[in-house]
């Protein structure tokens, strides 16, 4: 790991935008992260990523990757992998955890090997038809893309009418579909830093769901901080953050999106290797709830940044 004297003297990329339906979320993040460096007097470049980025990386001279993107080919383990072969060292989780917590199906499955609690869930391809009585638990269910975030694509559903047009709107970003059961329960996200949890926050939308209108509009959700829990369980959730994000072999950060139930039943949902860094985004809020502004987040961020394929 580098030290803060040794940072000043790399060239840093913030890379943001992609090509992903989470465009204009990935550029807010990647916005706030560069001007966060800029003014703490770091070499700091903005790159809007497309399809020309290692030639882009080469042009700027960048030594150092913030990743700053969300949603395919930039939390995928996609950009990750290019980074490793150019010898690029970069934030966050490397190529296989990427892959795997962006991949709804294979995260849940992790988790379940690591004796972590999933909804239960079906998968649907293309073609495949769903009979309700053949689901095995109950209605209302979500129905979701297998590899988006930002709640893009997702439907509660809570009658067998409303399977089909739910269904088709998720097969409009993915080729395979999660149908889950909707479990009732208050909606925590706890946040990890440097491998460590460091604070959950509870999520009251106005909206049904924490959906993307109420990620993103100011106003459409209230975020408490600590999460109001008894003590025991929220160290419970803590504990329970930091399995997950073990479970898939994460580094550095992460986002980890669980739901309590009044029994303290705890479901995990997913961890978003790359959570946001806009002005609404929670893992900057739980950071800052812990005594940690922005800024020194992000340089204690991109101080961790490496390599995670070791090399021969």
């Amino acid at each position: 790991m580098m030290t803060r004297e040794e940072l000043k003297t790399r060239k840093i990329g913030v890379l943001c935008g992609g090509l992903s339906a989470e465009r204009e979320v990935s550029l807010n993040s990647g916005a706030a992260v560069h001007q966060a460096l800029t003014a703490a007097g770091y070499d700091a470049s903005l790159i809007d990523v497309g399809r020309n980025l290692a030639a882009a990386l080469a042009e700027q001279g960048v030594e150092l990757a913030f990743v700053a993107l969300h949603g395919r080919y930039g939390e995928d383990g996609a950009v990750q992998g290019m980074l490793e072969l150019m010898g690029i060292p970069y934030t966050g989780s490397g190529v296989l955890a990427s892959a795997l917590a962006m991949h709804k199906v294979y995260a849940k499955a992790a988790f379940a090997v690591s004796g972590l609690l999933v909804a239960p869930y079906r998968v649907l391809c293309p073609g495949e038809s769903l009979e309700p009585e053949s689901l095995g638990f109950p209605f209302p269910v979500v129905v979701k893309p297998s590899q988006e975030g930002s709640s893009v694509g997702v439907s509660i559903v809570r009658s067998p009418e409303e399977i089909a047009p739910a269904l088709e709107l998720a097969f409009r970003y993915d080729r395979e579909v999660l149908v889950e059961q909707f479990i009732p329960a208050r909606e925590i996200q706890v946040g990890i830093l440097d491998d460590r949890a460091i604070g959950a926050i509870e999520i009251v939308p106005r909206n049904e769901f924490y959906d993307f209108e109420a990620k993103y509009t100011p106003g459409m959700a209230e975020h408490i901080f600590p999460a109001p829990l008894a003590e025991p369980l929220y160290r419970k959730v803590l504990g329970i953050g930091e399995r997950a994000h073990r479970a898939l072999g994460c580094s550095g950060y992460s986002r980890v999106d669980l739901l309590v139930t009044p029994d303290e039943q705890c479901y995990v949902l997913e961890v978003n290797t790359l959570p946001g860094m806009t002005t609404l985004s929670l893992f900057p809020e739980i950071a800052n709830g812990v005594g940690i502004p922005f800024a020194e987040l992000i340089v204690r961020i991109i101080l961790s940044a490496s390599l995670k394929i070791q090399s021969q």
